[in-house]
């Protein structure tokens, strides 16, 4: 007997039964997630031996001429429209004027085609346009970033009939329809598979003649834009009990446009979310009937619904949540670290304290961070990847990184952060998180069920393979299919545990870095190390629980905390290497490489601990963790110099904080950038009359300590910081009248 025959009948076939056994069972919805989009860089760090060179070569993500010009035109011009106070407390809406140039200017048509009259930016462009609102008014960026989000226009544009696409997206590029897409609905949050909102296919009368259709029955909530929508993309589960369209009676979930018009269609109240006034609400259908072709797709797409939302949303889900959260990283970073240095007690700036320190310094390697792996996704996405499971990544952990920016920079703000009215340029970003956290996917249910759930079976080099074989209907086949994988797979696992105990007790030291890596040659190298573990850790975890995984959510979640690290790590080298490695910006990038790799060591530390093996979790600890764990985050020293970089004007804070709106002369936030540029160019004086123990300028001016020209810069610093520093106080009268009103 062959060799290969004999394995397969004494080694193979046993483990093909009992890896059915184990193989999770998986429900048509979840397959649909797992299968929607492609992998990329997330495989190549399954693999424990990710091969840098594909990153480091990767063209950054860029704008063309159109689109740089398009951020300096209408975006520079609506950003200076837009007065948020006003939004959010007078009008509770954005006014007609910028709606009517939203439309005009093609906000809305950002993702549409040129040749269906949008503007077809990349991806890259589509993220730099809702960032850059997003720093200067979240009710507009919102408005702006939905329509060009998951919706009717991006279903139609992947899924749509040619008559679709040409009588829709015309429309939806100028404005004539402004669309929302219904999702939730009270019974169906994150469990897509209990929407209880129903279609039944029957005949019906539309624009006067008889045709075959659906007959609609729903009841959405949290919809935005739905209450100024004019079309409504509907997801819903389709019965044919009559069975007009086939042999089956129960079709699926499916998608369709519904006219808001249509009569049975209630729409138009408002939500209010966390007190913001972009337009969100509830609508409800009763006995709504729609023609067959409707359905996006046609009658072909009937039951796809599921799989149509899951591809779109594996691209549009890394793109429109990040850049919101990015712009809101970026926002804090600028804002807390100019008032940080303005804003003195005990006769020196608060920057200069070290609790403030580490809040400052915090907030500018978060800012670096999360905007570096925006920029790697949507080059990712412009290359014509659409990864599931980095967009995953993305949505959560930009989020939950924007929580903790905006709450550092509500802890520096102080009082400034706390009393609302037009000086407070922070606390509607700090209102709004909630959305960001809530939206596209629950964080809580993305961390502990799609990062690793989905990544382990989608980005996994043989384990979907194996999943195919195992389910194959042909056992032989299957069989066969599996010998072969099987044993790759365990070649794999193999050498991932050598890989991971000679790394981790020699400390990485011989662990491979790109040639291109330079200074950053020992973080490669750690991160090597870490990817063997994390590779070989999640096969040991994925062959000892198999389908019980999925009731593991704690150690699914590190597992995935990790696999996130080992991306956002990945970010911050590209970054650094596409910006020409700027010596200046060396502490933002220790920043990031400490923290991260603490957190994968307590992650690691995390799932070993609570395996319920608890001799191969020793086994594991010996090769992945020898040391026990050693990391403890970044040093005091490199936090401050973080710090000191949103202290001081310079082009490493420039780079740091690139395109963030212009404020409107007078307002809060050019209040703070004067009085920014005030105090730093004021220092040097102040620091020569320190020295030479003059405490009060004014008694120097007099003396001749001082010229005229620097006792004028000294009293318009003190005039400009106490205008900063100053907060909104209301007449009770005014107050009541807004009640009332």
């Amino acid at each position: 007997m062959a060799v290969s025959s004999w394995r397969r009948e004494w080694l193979s076939k046993p483990l093909f039964g009992w890896a059915k056994r184990a193989l999770p069972s998986m429900s048509d919805t979840e397959r649909e997630a797992i299968e929607a989009g492609d992998v990329w860089w997330d495989a190549e760090l399954f693999t424990g031996n990710p091969e840098w060179r594909k990153l480091i070569d990767m063209p950054p993500a860029r704008l063309t001429d159109e689109e740089r010009a398009f951020l300096d035109g209408p975006v520079a011009e609506l950003c200076a429209m837009v007065d948020d106070w006003r939004v959010n407390w007078e009008l509770h809406d954005l006014p007609p004027d910028i709606w009517a140039f939203l439309k005009a200017r093609k906000f809305f048509g950002m993702i549409i085609p040129r040749r269906y009259g949008g503007l077809g930016f990349s991806a890259y462009a589509h993220s730099e346009v809702v960032r850059r609102i997003s720093t200067r008014s979240l009710a507009a960026a919102v408005t702006v970033m939905v329509p060009n989000s998951l919706g009717p226009g991006e279903l139609l544009l992947h899924f749509g009939t040619d008559a679709q696409r040409d009588y829709w997206l015309p429309r939806l590029a100028d404005g004539r329809e402004i669309p929302c897409f219904g999702l939730t609905s009270p019974e169906a949050g994150s469990d897509a598979a209990a929407m209880v909102d129903r279609g039944v296919v029957c005949k019906g009368s539309w624009e006067g003649r008889e045709v075959l259709g659906i007959r609609l029955n729903w009841h959405k909530r949290y919809i935005t834009l739905g209450p100024v929508a004019t079309v409504l993309g509907l997801a819903f589960k389709l019965y044919d009990p009559d069975r007009l369209l086939g042999d089956r009676e129960e079709l699926g979930i499916t998608v369709a446009l519904v006219p808001t018009q249509a009569p049975g269609v209630e729409i138009g109240r408002r939500h209010i979310p966390s007190m913001q006034v972009f337009q969100n609400g509830p609508n409800r259908g009763k006995d709504v009937f729609i023609p067959l072709d409707a359905v996006i797709g046609g009658a072909e797409r009937v039951g796809q619904g599921w799989q149509m939302l899951m591809t779109a949303l594996a691209a549009g889900r890394g793109i429109s949540l990040p850049s919101l959260a990015a712009a809101s990283c970026v926002f804090a970073a600028h804002t807390s670290g100019a008032y940080a240095r303005v804003r003195r007690q005990f006769g020196i700036p608060i920057g200069k304290f070290e609790g403030v320190q580490e809040k400052l310094g915090r907030m500018a390697a978060l800012a670096y961070q999360v905007d570096a792996a925006r920029r790697l996704t949507c080059a990712a996405l412009d290359g014509g990847h659409k990864p599931a499971v980095i967009s995953a990544i993305m949505k959560y952990h930009a989020t939950e990184r924007m929580r903790v920016a905006v709450n550092d920079a509500m802890d520096v703000h102080a009082g400034k952060g706390v009393i609302d009215g037009p000086r407070n340029y922070l606390s509607n970003v700090y209102r709004a998180v909630p959305i960001g956290i809530t939206v596209e996917g629950a964080n809580i249910l993305t961390r502990c069920l799609i990062i690793f759930g989905q990544g382990a079976i989608r980005a996994h080099p043989y384990l979907m393979h194996e999943m195919a074989a195992l389910a194959d209907a042909d056992p032989q086949r299957g069989l066969d299919a599996f010998d072969q994988v099987f044993w790759r797979h365990a070649s794999h696992v193999a050498a991932n545990a050598m890989r991971a105990l000679g790394r981790a007790w020699t400390g990485a030291r011989f662990a491979p870095a790109p040639r291109a890596a330079g200074a950053m040659a020992p973080y490669y190298r750690q991160l090597n190390r870490y990817a063997s573990a994390f590779a070989l850790v999640a096969d040991v975890v994925l062959a000892m629980l198999g389908g019980a995984l999925k009731r593991k959510e704690m150690l699914s979640a590190r597992l995935g905390d990790i696999l996130a690290e080992l991306y956002l790590l990945s970010a911050v080298l590209k970054r650094w290497h596409d910006e020409d490695r700027q010596a200046g910006d060396l502490p933002l990038v220790q920043w990031c490489m400490e923290s991260g790799f603490a957190t994968i060591e307590d992650r690691l530390d995390g799932v070993l601990a609570n395996l319920p093996n608890r001799a191969v979790a020793g086994l594991l600890r010996v090769v992945c963790l020898p040391w026990g764990v050693r990391r403890r985050g970044p040093a005091d020293a490199v936090t401050q110099a973080c710090a000191e970089i949103l202290l001081q004007p310079s082009a490493v804070r420039d780079r740091l904080l690139p395109g963030l709106a212009q404020p409107r002369p007078g307002e809060a936030l050019d209040r703070l950038a004067r009085a920014f540029d005030l105090v730093t160019r004021a220092a040097p004086i102040l620091d020569r009359l320190r020295s030479a123990g003059v405490d009060d300028w004014r008694e120097a001016a007099r003396t001749g300590g001082l010229d005229a020209a620097q006792a004028v810069l000294l009293e318009e610093m003190e005039q400009a910081v106490a205008d900063t520093v100053e907060v909104d106080s209301f007449e009770a009268e005014a107050l009541a009248a807004r009640r009332a009103a």
